[in-house]
């Protein structure tokens, strides 16, 4: 806390994230009081699996490259890597290129067989500070997985990679976080990532890059409550409509009864004054 403070930043403040394969770092951007985002801390990332290159297939073993977000419930807090976080592959620029895979997290126990494994004592301050920035009301919280930093000369050392073009398409995000120091916003328009105000709406092709799967599930599922919900209000209410009709039913049954009984007594005493006279 002393070391947030002391770099004019919340504990809460919204956050980002880098996380660089060659380099095997991770670093932790958080928003300042100015409104604009600064290096909190670079942790070692202790493992991460396959080579320079995105993540094709599940069960590839290949640690993902590309631009993804985390939202509360990527959050994992029970299972075999407590405390991690789902970084939602695949996006949608991964399923626009037919990549598959899943469960893919930030986790601790520094082994991988495809995640980014840190040590405990790490896992333990990102988990704390992105559940902290979530629950004060980021919505998601960006993480962006390159395969070095994007520097023209780590570019050209790796022009002859299959991949240079993709990395030249993450370039883009890295290029614009470095000079604005804000989060950019990021498409998928005809399969390649747009990285902040062009292009983005221009075509019917472009979406917002998330991960569908973690969208469409929550919606599901907030679906889902809202049909119990109403279900569960409809059952009370008809279960509230018998027991009054009940109330009702007995009591107009209970007066009928008292009526009936005085009717009785009555006749019975005029019989018996009858009788006598």
């Amino acid at each position: 806390v002393a070391e947030i403070e002391s770099k004019n930043m919340d504990k809460a403040s919204p956050m980002l994230v880098r996380l660089f394969k060659q380099e095997a770092e991770l670093e932790v951007w958080k928003q300042d009081r100015t409104g604009r985002f600064a290096l909190l801390k670079t942790y070692p990332i202790c493992n991460w699996s396959g080579a320079l290159g995105p993540k094709l297939t599940e069960g590839d073993k290949q640690s993902p490259e590309g631009l993804y977000s985390i939202g509360s419930r990527q959050l994992h807090r029970s299972g075999r890597w407590r405390r991690s976080l789902d970084i939602g592959f695949p996006n949608t620029f991964d399923k626009a290129h037919g990549r598959t895979g899943s469960y893919i997290l930030v986790h601790g126990g520094c082994t991988s067989i495809g995640c980014f494994a840190m040590t405990n004592r790490v896992m333990e301050e990102i988990f704390t500070l992105s559940e902290s920035a979530l629950a004060r009301g980021q919505d998601r919280i960006h993480v962006h997985v390159f395969p070095f930093r994007m520097t023209q000369k780590n570019l050209a050392v790796h022009a002859d990679s299959p991949w240079s073009s993709f990395w030249v398409g993450l370039k883009g995000a890295y290029d614009r976080f470095e000079q604005t120091r804000l989060p950019p916003r990021v498409s998928v328009c005809d399969k390649r990532y747009v990285v902040g105000e062009t292009a983005e709406g221009d075509s019917d092709d472009c979406v917002a890059n998330v991960s569908q799967v973690s969208v469409a599930s929550a919606r599901l599922r907030n679906v889902s409550r809202a049909v119990r919900g109403r279900h569960t209000r409809r059952a009370r209410v008809a279960r509230r409509t018998v027991q009054v009709r009940h109330a009702r039913a007995g009591r107009n049954a209970r007066q009928a009864y008292a009526a009936a009984r005085v009717a009785r007594v009555a006749a019975h005493a005029r019989r018996q004054a009858a009788g006598l006279g």
